[in-house]
This record gives structure tokens, C-alpha cells and sequence, in this order.
């Protein structure tokens, strides 16, 4: 089982738990395009604070993050009550941006998969460099 928060395995990547609810599907109880949006975000949200990133504490300092671009697949139809798990793996860094690699599966079957660039924006909505010790911490594993 895993933990609420999700887990960080020895691989860098992290697996999420999420159950699907009558709120995230459609009248044919498949969940919804948009509803896959969510459960990436949330995912990403607990990769980073995996890596003791913390919206938050970016705030703090006037920064935020962004996604810049988001390509989606969606393979197969999540049902209401199912158990998923979104899997999130970093696969670059550079300057003001990175890139996750995100999967939604059932068990062994993949339901949907997307890759993400994130940005890093100061108070002014411009990209802003990702801090040493960020860096340091999403290239440690």
C-alpha cells in the first residue's frame, strides 16, 4: 500500500495513489478528459515535496511554478472506484524549467501518460533560474 503523500522510490520516481470518484467522471461513470489534469497535478505537488520542494516556501521567495506544456495519451478508460496510481520520474533539467514524464495506471494496465514542462516564475510572470539547492535536489537520485 502506499502511503498518503505517496512514495519515493530508489529510482528518483514517485507513485501516487489516487481512487477515482463520482466527481471526476462523466455521465457513462469513465472519468472525465479533464479530470486527469487534476491527478497529474496532484502528483507532481507530492513528487516535489518528496524532494522537500514546497509550494509555499517558493511563495515566500515570489516564486511559483507553471506548466508550460503538457502532452497527453489517453490509452484507456479510468472507471469510477478505481484504484490508480500516477507515477512521476524527472527526465531533465535545465535553466528555469524541467521535465517530468507522468503515467496513470490500474494495476499493470496504463490508463493515460503525459510529459510536462514546468517553469519557475518570479512575481513578475517572467522564468526565473531554479535555485542551486532546488536543482541539487531533483538531480540527487
Amino acid at each position: 500500500m502506499i502511503p498518503f503523500g505517496g512514495q519515493l522510490n530508489a529510482d528518483g520516481s514517485h507513485e501516487f495513489p489516487v481512487r477515482v470518484y463520482f466527481e471526476d467522471t462523466d455521465f457513462s461513470t469513465n472519468v472525465y478528459h479533464a479530470a486527469y489534469l487534476k491527478f497529474f497535478e496532484r502528483a507532481r505537488t507530492e513528487f516535489l515535496r518528496a524532494y522537500d520542494i514546497h509550494h509555499n516556501e517558493l511563495a515566500k521567495d515570489g516564486l511559483a511554478f507553471a506548466v508550460r506544456e503538457m502532452q497527453i495519451s489517453y490509452d484507456r478508460a479510468a472507471h469510477i472506484d478505481d484504484l490508480l496510481v500516477v507515477r512521476t520520474q524527472l527526465s531533465e533539467v535545465s535553466g528555469a524549467r524541467f521535465i517530468l514524464s507522468q503515467s496513470i495506471d490500474r494495476e499493470s494496465e496504463r490508463i493515460c501518460a503525459a510529459r510536462v514542462v514546468a517553469v519557475l516564475l518570479n512575481q513578475a510572470g517572467r522564468p526565473a533560474r531554479l535555485p542551486k539547492e532546488m536543482r541539487a535536489k531533483l538531480l540527487a537520485n
